[in-house]
């Protein structure tokens, strides 16, 4: 019996059509797994689901009769709920409070926690997990305790359809057993579980059905998950269009010879990564490619500083890097988060101030600023990178996710940065900007900065990079010239099984 149907679902965001006549139906007591690489509408598609996307066009079916998901209470009201990657949990809260949250049970105004605590019990005893206290605090649980926590939450809401985002990331090998398990049990009593993951093999002994996205079109729809062959699976996430003109690279072997910049050596983050080498040369763009969880981000992060590596070693230029942030960027490097809005911009304050942060030591003499050599640096810098508006008085939180981006460039090309690290360079930048942005990367490369790219897009990586390396679940499995990859090959690669024309 088809529990919910969705038809010619479309959403438009500026720049970009996220999702494009998308259809998607789901079984009670099945689990419906969708596949699609990063980018290709998934997250979109089940914001829409979720209540937290309105969707342009399309209709929503749930039982065979339209419903209207404006926001996520309504979708809770249905019986759906979401379970993100990100876990909504509050961890200074108990485990029976994060179960109830939003809906507490209450008489009289008082709050009947008792009862919580008893009907949590029951929910967490279903799930089969008698161990997890209800009383225990949700901040001492690991990953598997939280997501356990937080399908309790969902059963509390009477929930008849659960999305699981990406739900094994962050779990090891016998936490996604127990986590089947439960889902196992969850399906044996009719709810349906919505399972979006990117390992074929969990896809193959959880899934009962898939359904594939490509550019935010629905390429595949209810094929047997165990019985269709992976090569079908990867052809139909595979062959994206060509969106994004990419500048000419340097010709191969145009590297060879110029000094090591960066260099790495049995790296390892302790839960993270490990053993892993690479060096980066003058002008050269090193790509990274993986899945979320393999490490990517990490990586960058370690060699930054910001995280301090269990073992292994940093070399700047031939000499070993001391660890820790300002060593870092004493030394030449420079950092482009995947959060840019959070983690490397003032919002509320000017371009001019954002691009000089790390330098504002040089426009000081005798105890006083020179707010006009400040601005004057920063322009000759804004303007080489075509950031526009060009006004560098202007808020930075008021321009495009682009010209946003090309202030935190210009931050580090004041800096006199030697190496630059960017981690999903173009998140967040319309269709326009990103050619503008490719140019920008590969004009840096050619003045001789080295450049350590991460990106979520295959086509990206292969596109701008010169070398790729291949990361899955924290260790390289290739590393090549980008010209002898494709994105068959490394999607081949980074999801762990061999593909078969």
């Amino acid at each position: 019996m088809t529990l919910v149907e969705m038809t010619g679902i479309g959403k438009q965001f500026p720049g970009v059509r996220a999702l494009d006549d998308v259809e998607l139906s789901v079984e009670a007591g099945e689990v419906h797994c969708l596949l699609g690489q990063n980018g290709a509408g998934k997250s979109t598609l089940i914001k829409v689901l979720a209540g937290a996307h309105r969707p342009d066009t399309g209709e929503i079916r749930l039982d065979g009769t339209p419903v209207r998901l404006p926001n996520p209470t309504a979708a809770i009201r249905h019986g759906i709920a979401t379970l993100y990657q990100e876990l909504d949990l509050v961890d200074g809260l108990s485990v029976a409070e994060n179960v109830f949250l939003g809906h507490e049970q209450a008489r009289g105004g008082f709050v009947r926690r008792t009862a919580m605590r008893a009907e949590a019990r029951k929910l967490l005893d279903r799930l089969g997990h008698q161990e997890i206290r209800v009383e225990r605090e949700v901040g001492t649980l690991s990953a598997a305790g939280k997501q356990i926590v937080s399908l309790a939450r969902a059963l509390s809401l009477d929930a008849r359809l659960i999305v699981l985002d990406e739900p094994s990331a962050v779990l090891a090998a016998d936490e996604v057993a127990n986590l089947f398990r439960v889902i196992r049990g969850l399906t044996a009593r009719g709810v349906a579980v919505l399972y979006i993951s990117h390992r074929l093999a969990e896809i193959r002994e959880i899934g009962d059905r898939v359904s594939v996205l490509k550019d935010g079109r629905t390429v595949a729809a209810g094929l047997p998950a165990r019985t269709t062959p992976t090569g079908d699976l990867v052809a139909r996430m595979t062959g994206r269009r060509v969106e994004f003109p990419f500048p000419p690279r340097p010709e191969p072997g145009a590297h060879e010879g110029k000094p090591e910049v960066l260099g790495v050596t049995g790296l390892t983050l302790e839960g993270a990564f490990g053993d892993v080498d690479f060096s980066v040369r003058e002008g050269e763009i090193l790509g990274i490619a993986g899945l979320v969880g393999s490490g990517r981000s990490e990586v960058l992060e370690t060699v930054y500083g910001a995280r301090k590596a269990t073992a292994g070693e940093i070399r700047l230029a031939g000499k070993p890097l001391k660890n820790g942030v300002g060593a870092a960027v004493r030394g030449g490097l420079g950092l482009a988060p995947e959060e840019r809005k959070s983690q490397a911009l003032l919002l509320h304050d000017s371009v001019a101030r954002n691009v000089s942060l790390p330098s504002l030591r040089r426009y000081a003499r005798f105890g006083w600023f020179s707010g006009k050599a400040e601005i004057d640096a920063v322009r000759g810098h804004t303007e080489a990178l075509d950031l526009r508006p060009a006004d560098v008085r202007r808020i930075v939180g008021k321009l495009s996710g682009g010209n946003q981006q090309k202030a935190v460039v210009a931050r580090w090309l004041l800096k006199g940065c030697r190496v630059l690290l960017l981690d999903e360079p173009t998140r967040g930048v319309d269709v326009g900007a990103r050619a503008e942005l490719y140019r920008v990367i590969r004009d840096l490369a050619d003045s001789g900065v080295a450049i350590l790219l991460v990106s979520s897009e295959l086509p990206e990586v292969l596109g701008l990079a010169d070398r790729v390396l291949v990361l899955r679940e924290g260790q390289v499995v290739t590393e090549a010239d980008a010209r002898e990859l494709d994105e068959r090959r490394v999607l081949d690669l980074i999801l762990e099984e061999r593909v078969h024309d």
